[in-house]
């Protein structure tokens, strides 16, 4: 695993980091979200927030480097996708989303994934690498 590859810009996004993600993400939730006339409820940007960085920070560590990360609105949430340059699926992808038994240091971010998320989709590309795929539901703020 190269460091090269781990700190490369995410393509078309700048994103290097969970941080980066967080921020583009929210960013982008946000210019659509304004230009409608609608406010995302603040604990739904907190969850998306979760989200990202947990994805992000799974293709950084385990995925080889983080390959791509893309960001689509829509007006019932956010469509994330997070691409690595490993072929390895993770086992937990096909889990329940049950927080492990004993804590070793790790292994509460997928299970968060899957309570906050919806839609999951892990897949291979067709380059290498995988593309995990999940939908974050927003709803407006209160008014």
């Amino acid at each position: 695993m190269s460091t090269a590859r781990q700190t490369r810009p995410a393509d078309g996004t700048g994103v290097r980091s969970a941080a980066g993600a967080r921020a583009h993400a929210e960013a982008t939730v946000r210019a659509r979200w304004d230009s409608e006339g609608r406010a995302p409820h603040r604990q739904d940007m907190i969850d998306l927030s979760l989200v990202v960085s947990e994805l992000v920070t799974n293709a950084i560590r385990h995925g080889a480097g983080l390959a791509g990360f893309d960001v689509r609105t829509t007006g019932e949430g956010v469509r994330i996708d997070v691409h690595d340059h490993s072929d390895v699926i993770p086992e937990a992808a096909g889990g329940t989303g049950a927080l492990p038994d004993v804590h070793r240091g790790s292994g509460y971010g997928w299970p968060l994934v899957i309570r906050l998320a919806r839609e999951i989709d892990v897949r291979r590309r067709p380059g290498g690498g995988k593309t995990v795929s999940v939908f974050v539901p927003l709803r407006d703020a209160p008014a």
